[in-house]
């Protein structure tokens, strides 16, 4: 049991107003924050109010199976995501700029070198249940 979850980065969260980088060598991350084509993904938008569209964050996560919220902070969220039936957990970090009208993403794996998509699509669905 916890095999595959690995070990929570000791480096997360946010450093002069920016998420930590993901390491450009494995392809099992993205990032707003990325310079990869690979890793590089959009930030999400906050709208016009974004402490409510953050906080609309907070609940689409909450509806979403495997997540758990691990550290919540004014404007900043880290998220663990498991895996249903291995088990994989992958660190989702979420950072309001709200003069910026972005919320800045970070999703990656734990464990492998690849993530086949995986961070890329969640983050989207994220964006797609906000923009619902």
């Amino acid at each position: 049991m916890g095999l595959l979850t690995g070990k929570r980065p000791a480096r997360l969260g946010a450093s002069d107003g920016q998420l930590q980088p993901v390491r450009s060598q494995l392809t099992n991350a993205v990032s707003s924050a990325a310079t990869t084509d690979y890793h590089r993904i959009a930030p999400l938008d906050a709208g016009a109010d974004p402490g409510a569209t953050f906080a609309r964050l907070r609940r689409a996560i909450d509806s979403m199976p495997g997540a758990r919220v691990v550290t919540e902070a004014p404007g900043y969220l880290h998220v663990e995501f498991r895996t249903r039936w291995l088990g994989f957990v992958d660190d989702a970090e979420f950072l309001l700029d709200a003069s910026a009208g972005t919320i800045q993403v970070r999703s990656a794996s734990r464990l492998g070198r690849r993530d086949f998509g995986v961070n890329r699509a969640r983050i989207e669905s994220i964006r797609t249940k906000l923009g619902s």
